[in-house]
């Protein structure tokens, strides 16, 4: 009876979760309508206020759903994998604290698998020892903590939970064999961990947590006085002496959409209209790659603009493209970034630093140049008032 009646709520939670996850909403009924009024109106009161960045009131809401889940699927599988399906108690208490890191804050260094695994087993196991070779007292359990701390350090699966699970196999005592941290504790994480795995697979938040890598600007752009590199961010780090709990590389990521976002605000009205340089030396598509070597040394531009018989942009040609052997500059030619008058320059920092432009050829409604703004212009704006 108690089987089908945990396997019941089990199935219950689950379709609960699956509901909320993909939004379905076949007909609303007037409990789920007075409960979608009373959530708003508590977002709208502000009683929910999250401690941690970027929460939200829906994503707790599924947390908590999910760690439901995932607690009674853990107990429930566990007390089938031990035999004992009559009280289903097969879990350990630390598997409460760990549910919170793993469906609450899956983004979290010390919510990964292996330290939500490792750390739970790592630290019983050092309990256990403890209790092996200490008598039960304060100072044993002191012991056991700060061993689990060290161990779970050195071995990179620093899990808070860890320390509740190094007091529980220091409780267990040593009446307890050392399969305990297996049995229950490694099944118990193991199976959390899983159902973590599958919720936000579910929820489309990425687990294990993969760190978004940095935009990869070029060295130029690193050095620029107006940026910061990696060694910024581990010596601000190292001056503040602080600890905290996010990845390195999800730090660097997020200063640098800060950074890109107060950038857009600071030049957001600047076009390229307003930016670009006039006066553009061109080459036609028939010309000979002569010609075109001839201007581009001359003029000391990096690209010319190639332009067909109606005076529109067909391509663009560097010093590089002129190597090959060809009869016109047509054959030699590569594609043209452009932009039109209107567009925000901001914009065009992104297409220097990842789709490696040189110059961006502003053209009008017929395609036809009109200016050209280059990496120098931006770096004439970006350094002024520097000199």
């Amino acid at each position: 009876m108690a089987v089908s009646t945990t396997a019941l709520v089990l199935v219950s939670s689950a379709g609960l979760l699956v509901a909320c996850v993909a939004g379905a909403r076949p007909r609303p009924s007037p409990l789920a309508m007075h409960l979608e009024w009373a959530l708003s109106a508590f977002a709208r009161i502000r009683l929910f206020r999250p401690i941690l960045a970027g929460a939200t009131l829906r994503d707790r809401i599924l947390a908590c759903l999910g760690a439901l889940v995932g607690i009674a699927l853990t107990a429930f599988v566990s007390a089938v994998a031990a035999g004992n399906v009559t009280d289903l108690l097969w879990i350990v208490p630390p598997m409460g604290a760990s549910a919170v890191l793993l469906f609450a804050v899956p983004a979290s260094p010390m919510a990964q698998p292996w330290p939500a695994i490792g750390g739970n087993v790592i630290s019983a196991l050092i309990g256990i020892a403890v209790a092996h070779f200490m008598p039960l007292s304060a100072l044993s359990a002191g012991i056991a903590v700060a061993s689990a701390i060290a161990a779970m350090s050195l071995l990179r699966c620093l899990h808070p939970p860890g320390g509740a699970a190094a007091l529980v196999g220091l409780f267990a005592g040593a009446s307890s064999s050392y399969w305990f941290p297996l049995m229950p504790v490694g099944v118990n994480a193991v199976i959390l961990t899983a159902s973590a795995w599958v919720y936000h697979r579910m929820s489309g938040h990425t687990y294990p947590h993969a760190p978004a890598a940095p935009a990869a600007a070029p060295k130029p752009t690193q050095e620029l006085p107006w940026t910061f590199s990696r060694s910024d961010v581990a010596s601000a780090l190292e001056e503040m002496g602080e600890t905290f709990d996010i990845d390195t590389a999800d730090l660097e990521t997020l200063l640098r959409t800060i950074e890109q976002r107060a950038l857009a605000r600071s030049y957001k009205q600047l076009t390229c209209r307003e930016l670009m340089s006039t006066g553009l030396i061109s080459v036609a598509a028939s010309a000979a790659p002569e010609e075109a070597r001839a201007k581009l040394v001359a003029s000391d531009v990096r690209r010319l603009p190639v332009l067909d018989t109606d005076g529109r942009i067909v391509g663009a040609v560097g010093l590089r493209d002129l190597i090959r052997p060809a009869a016109t500059v047509r054959a030699l030619m590569t594609p043209a970034a452009t932009a039109t008058p209107e567009a925000h320059a901001i914009d065009l920092l992104g297409r220097y630093a990842h789709d490696r432009v040189h110059a961006v050829f502003v053209v009008d409604e017929d395609r036809k140049p009109i200016g050209v703004v280059t990496e120098a212009d931006w770096l004439a704006v970006l350094t002024r008032g520097l000199e």
